[in-house]
């Protein structure tokens, strides 16, 4: 029988998408087939599912882990901010409306016969479903709804490991007080704990885990290690992206400002693994780096807001400098909208806002509509036979003028936009830097050498290697056990 196993954290950004990848991976080594899970994502990294619709980007890493295509029902509810208090919300791949927070909180409970659809779904083709959860279970006061942790554990019988950060301190306190706030039938759902992020000596920390058990009555599943192969793969919260090492010789520096509402920033991931380059992500009231050799505006969920947010920072005037130095820019998706000459958005797809000047770098115009495009795509560059492969996801079209050239090519058909000096380029198309050919002939016309891997092969190693650690420091066995509780009930 299916068996499965929820892993819950103490808070946001504790690790529990990457852990549910490498376990994955831990048990597909074993012979397991595995499905990954996660009831509710709110993400604006997205990618696309074999059905055609949408996912997190976390869950379709979470599949690559597991050796299996990823799908729509992986990810049944996705919620895709537009504002600090209103999302998009996806269901089962698919756009089903959009909320404001207190509005969301009264219409996500109806989401649940979703969820619990996509989830019998999975079970129905694996051996074992790992499901995630979103934030802490401690968030008492959204209980009443809930569909993403202890809401969907007790509809269910789904048991429960709680992850818990040392890293940011204050482990015990978050595992305990998560303990003591939650209702006995919540708590009756854990059956243990794991440590996440640990740096220095283990044994340093026996007493902590005594502890822990003795206040909770869980058992510790294991401490797992701070590990560098985390950031070779593709992180899903922004938060993480203010992690910029510094300029060695011979390097290109890439310049990345930080959109308020950045989506699929992990299209420059690829970038981020060259030694040849120097990636900065640029926070707010920080100025773009005047010896950039490339800035490249990424995606964003609100392209009119995040455009005004873009002049606010000050970012337009720095860009129009960094092109009369003869530095080069790539716009991706909304940040290719960004660099026409307007963008149109009549029927108030992105809000209040119907009209926007746009940067001027290119000879474009958009048109936002209410039909969201979601499609894999392969092709060429435009100017070379340069082999890309990767997927859209955006509402609105944009229209060329006289003054540019196609950037791509995608069956044949042109795509994007280049300045007629080159400098300047826009497409579409996310994941453009996954090939290795591809990333490889972009860097070289900067001045730099790319080693040629597709970065897919460099994440499917990484996953390897967590795998690894994940068996040598918890007890997989034991995990195993707690999962088959729900093969019983």
């Amino acid at each position: 029988m299916t068996r499965a196993l929820m892993l819950q954290g103490t808070g946001s950004d504790v690790g529990k998408s990457v852990l549910v990848a490498g376990l994955a991976r831990a048990l597909v080594r074993r012979g397991l087939k595995v499905m990954p899970f996660k009831p509710q994502n709110m993400s604006n990294n997205a990618a696309i599912a074999k059905e055609g619709g949408e996912i997190g980007r976390a869950q379709w890493l979470q599949a690559l882990a597991a050796g299996e295509a990823p799908s729509v029902h992986m990810n049944p509810v996705l919620l895709k901010p537009h504002s600090d208090v209103g999302a998009q919300i996806i269901v089962q791949g698919k756009v089903w409306g959009r909320a404001d927070a207190a509005d969301y909180q009264s219409k996500r409970q109806g989401l649940m016969a979703a969820v619990q659809e996509s989830f019998e779904r999975l079970r129905a083709h694996a051996d074992i479903v790992l499901v995630e959860g979103a934030g802490s279970p401690a968030e008492t006061n959204l209980r009443a709804h809930d569909i993403a942790n202890m809401g969907f554990a007790t509809a269910t019988g789904t048991p429960v490991v709680l992850i818990g950060d040392i890293d940011r301190g204050g482990v015990i306190a978050s595992l305990v007080g998560t303990h003591t706030v939650l209702s006995d039938e919540d708590r009756h759902m854990i059956a243990g704990f794991m440590i996440n992020k640990f740096r220095g000596d283990v044994h340093l920390f026996d007493k902590g885990l005594a502890e822990i058990e003795q206040r909770t009555g869980w058992r510790s599943f294991g401490v797992l290690p701070w590990l560098s192969v985390i950031r070779e793969l593709p992180a899903e919260d922004a938060v993480v992206l203010d992690k910029n090492v510094g300029r060695q010789a011979g390097q290109v520096k890439i310049a990345v400002p930080m959109l308020s509402r950045i989506a699929n920033f992990d299209d420059v991931d690829p970038l981020r693994g060259e030694a040849s380059v120097d990636l900065l992500f640029m926070a707010p009231g920080q100025p773009l780096p005047g010896d950039a050799d490339l800035v490249i505006l990424p995606g964003t969920k609100a392209t009119i807001a995040d455009l005004a947010f873009f002049r606010a920072q000050g970012w337009d005037v720095d860009l129009h400098a960094h092109v009369r130095r003869g530095g080069h820019v790539l716009g991706l998706c909304g940040g290719f909208q960004m660099l026409g000459s307007d963008i149109c958005d009549p029927q108030g797809q992105e809000g209040e806002v119907r009209m926007a000047q746009g940067l001027g770098l290119l000879d474009v115009h958009t048109i936002m509509a209410p039909v969201k495009k979601t499609v894999e795509v392969t092709g060429t560059r435009a100017d070379g036979d340069v082999p890309f492969r990767g997927y859209e996801i955006h509402i609105g079209e944009t229209q060329t003028g006289k003054q540019v050239a196609p950037f791509l090519r995608i069956a044949g058909a042109p795509h994007g936009a280049v300045s007629a000096n080159g400098q300047i380029m826009g497409a579409y198309v996310h994941g453009i830097f996954d090939e290795g050919r591809f990333r490889s002939d972009f860097l070289g016309r900067l001045g730099a050498r790319g080693d040629g891997v597709t970065h897919r092969t460099k994440v499917e190693g990484a996953l390897d290697r967590l795998a690894e650690a994940m068996e040598e420091k918890l007890d997989i066995d034991g995990l195993l056990k707690v999962a088959a509780r729900f093969a019983l009930t």
